[in-house]
């Protein structure tokens, strides 16, 4: 064979060699698109791969706040049960009770009249709650001549939400229920704004607890004073949505009573405030308020 069609040869096997790669390729299936959604919710190593919770919080602080106290919690029980807790805020209390009754959130820190509600709505069922009995108390201008609730008869009072449990439902039930007073409701909000309402004069008087109160600054702390503290019921519950798995709802509710524990976040466990949860049970601790029919005092 002469050199040429020996280079000839060569040129055409290497062509073919070539374009049969090409063949090869080309016959990889292109993925539509369900497939390249597919790929793309695949973690990308295992370390990833961890169940997310997402954990609603009432407002009753500034976010930031509630940032600072529940990210070390949240971030140690992810830690000791391998998952992880997505912090959630909403924008204001009425938002906030939105989210629960459609049951967006896995967890939530919620009142106790919200508890009712989201029991009701989506059979939330609460895990830990604090020793402590929740009691509202309804504030005055420190030097406002005001010493009796009867000079309320009425006037506009500040509360943060109508369904915030102490610091309105409770108030305002006590109020038209024992005191028999017509008062005119506005709603700031947050406790914050409603503390603010009264300092400025704009109301006579403003409901809040006092955990909310002793976290202002001193100066509003200063231009307050207390007229009235209701009874106590309990407190705020960490609650579950039923779609968790038993197994992991279990595993939150002994491990926050372990970490509650821990000298390293007790101050955070303070500031919920939770310094010293306990097991909650729905027929003892919130089922009694279904027979205080706050509903009619509610919105």
């Amino acid at each position: 064979m002469s050199a040429s069609r020996l280079c000839r040869a060569f040129l055409s096997l290497t062509v073919c060699a070539l374009l049969a790669g090409m063949g090869a390729v080309r016959a990889q299936p292109v993925p539509g698109p369900g497939a390249e959604a597919a790929t793309t919710t695949t973690p990308a190593s295992p370390s990833n791969d961890k169940p997310t919770y997402t954990v609603a919080v009432v407002p009753q602080f500034p976010a930031v706040e509630i940032h600072r106290i529940w990210t070390p919690i949240l971030t140690r029980l992810g830690d000791t049960m391998g998952v992880s807790f997505e912090l959630k805020v909403a924008r204001d209390i009425p938002s906030f009770e939105d989210e629960v009754v459609a049951g967006k959130p896995d967890f939530v820190y919620l009142n106790p009249y919200h508890q009712v509600r989201a029991r009701r709505a989506q059979n939330y069922r609460p895990l830990v709650r604090d020793a402590q009995p929740l009691t509202g108390i309804l504030v005055v201008r420190r030097d406002d001549p005001i010493r009796s609730v009867r000079e309320l008869e009425g006037k506009s009072l500040a509360f943060p939400a109508p369904n915030a449990f102490g610091a309105s439902l409770l108030i305002r039930a006590h109020l038209a229920e024992q005191e028999r007073l017509r008062i005119n409701p506005l709603y700031a909000k947050t406790h914050t704004n409603a503390y603010r309402q009264t300092i400025v004069g704009k109301t006579a008087a403003s409901g809040g607890l006092r955990v909310t109160l002793e976290r202002e600054p001193q100066e509003v702390r200063d231009a307050l004073r207390i007229l009235l503290e209701t009874p106590g019921a309990a407190p705020h519950p960490l609650s579950v949505h039923p779609r968790v798995p038993k197994a992991v709802q279990d595993g939150v509710q002994k491990a926050l009573l372990r970490l509650s524990q821990d000298p390293a976040l007790a101050a955070s466990f303070k500031d919920i405030p939770m310094p010293r949860p306990l097991i909650a049970d729905y027929q003892r601790d919130y089922f009694p308020l279904e027979r205080l029919k706050l509903d009619r005092y509610a919105e």
